[in-house]
């Protein structure tokens, strides 16, 4: 469900379409480099005030790039919001948080996990490393993923962008430039590890859903 854009002030940069998809790096390396520093993402406490257009989904503060559009993913049985996608031109950017615990470590666990359940799905998979830490690219049929995460103060943050073979050259920078600029409000409140921090809509997405599901 689409939700709302922003208009674009200049052109994306576009990867070659003839260009083919290849995994940034073939194979695990013995020991994982010291992730390089970085300026986000944030927690709440050290948030910025630096003017970037974000939607506040509550846990989270996500940044909304020109040329963008928001879509909100419902889940009829829950009742609720499964997920809120930004739609980039390079592919779909989905950025989640979750429960973690203090002394972090979660994504490095995490990542284990995805890439066994990735590689039984069929997908090629390559793990790699980033500025935080380990990656995970993958390829299903003609879709290219690439898997970032990051472990915050009892929070981690994923996300992942999916998109065609073809734009999978530039996905991974943009999926990038978003997680860096997210911000993580991850409250007081005691969580099992794990758990998904909520999402809450702002008022005015909330309406323009409520309304559009009264008119079906």
């Amino acid at each position: 469900m689409g939700i709302f854009g922003r208009k674009k002030r200049g052109r994306h940069a576009m990867a070659d379409p003839g260009e083919s998809w290849e995994p940034d790096v073939a194979e695990e390396p013995e020991e994982d480099p010291e992730p390089e520093a970085t300026d986000g993402p944030f927690d709440i406490a050290d948030a910025p005030e630096d003017g970037r257009p974000r939607i506040d989904l509550g846990s989270v503060r996500v940044p909304v790039p020109d040329g963008t559009q928001v879509q909100v993913e419902m889940d009829p049985q829950a009742g609720g919001v499964r997920a809120v996608h930004v739609v980039t031109a390079h592919g779909q950017v989905t950025v989640s948080a979750y429960a973690a615990p203090r002394s972090g470590g979660l994504w490095r666990e995490v990542v284990g996990e995805l890439t066994e359940q990735l590689r039984n799905d069929g997908a090629k998979v390559a793990p790699g490393q980033g500025e935080w830490g380990p990656e995970l690219s993958a390829l299903i049929g003609d879709v290219a993923l690439r898997f970032v995460g990051v472990d915050g103060p009892r929070w981690m943050l994923r996300g992942v962008i999916a998109g065609p073979q073809s734009m999978a050259a530039e996905a991974p920078a943009v999926l990038r430039d978003i997680v860096r600029g997210t911000i993580v409000d991850r409250g007081d409140a005691p969580m099992p590890v794990r758990t998904p921090l909520p999402i809450t809509l702002p008022d005015a997405v909330a309406e323009h859903i409520a309304q559009q599901q009264g008119q079906q």
